[in-house]
Order: C-alpha cells, then structure tokens, then sequence
C-alpha cells in the first residue's frame, strides 16, 4: 500500500502539467503565426523572462522601467537588423544595462555577473527563436513555420522525455550538488528519444533530410537542452529559489519552461544557416 502510494504521489503532478502544455500550445501557435506576430512574441518572453529573473537576484526591488526599455529594444533590433548585426547590438546592450545598474543600483559585481547571465539569455539567446522564424528559401514553403516548429518541439519534449523517464527509471543522480532530482537514466533515455523524435520530424518537415544529420542534430539539442536546464537549475540554487515564478502551473515561470532554449536556440540556428541550408 505505501509503494502504491509513493508511486501516486509521484504521478501527481503530471495531470496539471498538461493542462498547462495545452495552453502553451494555444499560445505558441499564435505567436508563430508569421515573422512579425514572432517578434512581438519573443519579445514578451524575453521582458517576461527578464522579470523572473531579476525577482530571482533582487526580489524586492522593481525594475520595470528598465526592463520596458531593453524589450522594446529588443523589437527594434529583430525587425530592422541582421542576425549577425543583432548578436553584437545584444551583447552592446547587455553591457549598457549593466553599467546602468552598477551606477544607479550600486550591485556588486556577483550580482552584476548573475543578471548579466540572465540579460545574455532573455536578450541574445532567445532573439534567435524570431531570426529561426524569418528564414526563408526560395524552393521550400514555409521553411521558418518548419524550423521554428522543429526547434521548439524537439527541445520541450527533450525535456518532458527526460522528465519522464526519471519519473520512471531514474535512481542515479547525475548533478546531485545542483539539481538532485536529475537522474543519469532521465537524461540518456531523453537524448535517445529526442534523437528519434527528431528524425521523424526531420523525415516529416524537410526535403533535405538526412538520418545521419539529423541523428547528430538530436543527440545535440538532447545534450544541450540538458545543460540549459541545468545551469537554470544552478541559478536557482544560488538564489534559494525552487521557481523562476508561478506563471505556469505544474511547471513554475517561463524560464523553467524555456530554459532549454537557450543554447538550443543559437545553435540551430547556425546549423540551419551553415549546414542544412549549404
């Protein structure tokens, strides 16, 4: 009776987790719609991203103004520059913001280390979400909608698999000193299924699939999806806080959900400009 119990207390929480991933999806189809419903999109993650991690470091001081500012930065930035262009005005950026509060603030520089971490993420990582969305090629439809699919999907379920098969399999840890609960079987059972899963939508989506490409592409976004997580995990520890927020239930704040995409991001979207499209 107390294993049954067990295992049901360790179920519980997945009926509100999808809940949850169905109204991420509503909202995800919406802001994919086209580029620009993309950009003002990724710019609402990264302002709401932004204040989850500022409360993280500095709950009790606001930083709306300034958090305003850097997201309609953002918007002008995605709408009227290069990506290449964009990574160099982003890290500009980041760098003015923390000189601003370093003068009006007076943060040290731990502090000032730590929201730059978060400002890098928000500002740089996810803006690459919108360029994946803008790219076009003349012989294939739709090829942003495709991509933009493809990334999103494959790194949250990344996720949900590694969340799963701990649930189901995991007994070593596999960074007990920074998040206890990930467990060695959680994330090789999560790379192996990402694989697969991104070889099916490779062979789905994409005329230039290939089983090799897209094994490799799988095994990375599977990897680096889980170092995503977990330096979100070690930013939590360092703060003493279990969430980022209370914005989705089930899963915490928006940087609890997005937080794989923050190498994700960047790095499919090199591997689409220099390798997939090449």
């Amino acid at each position: 009776m107390g294993e049954k119990d067990n295992r049901k207390e360790k179920f519980a929480d997945v009926p509100i987790r999808v809940r949850s991933w169905v109204y991420i999806l509503v909202v995800f189809s919406l802001g994919i719609i086209n580029p620009l419903t993309m950009t003002v999109f990724v710019s609402l993650l990264s302002f709401q991203g932004m204040r989850e991690f500022f409360r993280m470091i500095k709950p009790n001081l606001s930083f709306l103004p300034l958090l305003v500012i850097l997201m309609c930065l953002q918007g002008y930035f995605l709408n009227f520059i290069t990506d290449t262009a964009y990574l160099r005005y982003g890290i500009i950026t980041v760098l003015i913001a923390l000189i601003i509060l370093f003068f009006v603030w007076k943060f040290s520089f731990r502090v000032l280390l730590s929201l730059g971490i978060g400002l890098c993420v928000t500002l740089i990582s996810f803006a690459y979400l919108a360029y994946i969305r803008a790219i076009e090629y003349p012989t294939m439809s739709y090829l942003g909608l495709k991509l933009i699919i493809f990334i999103v999907v494959v790194t949250e379920l990344n996720d949900v698999f590694q969340y799963l098969s701990g649930k189901f399999f995991g007994k070593r840890p596999v960074v007990p000193r920074i998040s206890p609960n990930k467990t060695r079987e959680g994330l090789i059972g999560g790379i192996l299924m990402t694989t697969l899963l991104s070889n099916l939508l490779g062979y789905l989506l994409f005329p230039f699939y290939h089983t090799l490409t897209f094994t490799l592409i799988g095994l990375l976004l599977g990897v680096l999806g889980f170092c995503g997580d977990v330096l979100m995990s070690y930013m939590k520890r360092k703060t003493h806080v279990k969430d980022t927020g209370t914005l989705i239930p089930g899963h915490g704040g928006l940087l609890d959900r997005m937080d794989s995409l923050t190498f994700n991001a960047p790095a499919f979207f090199l591997i689409v400009q220099y390798i997939l499209l090449k």
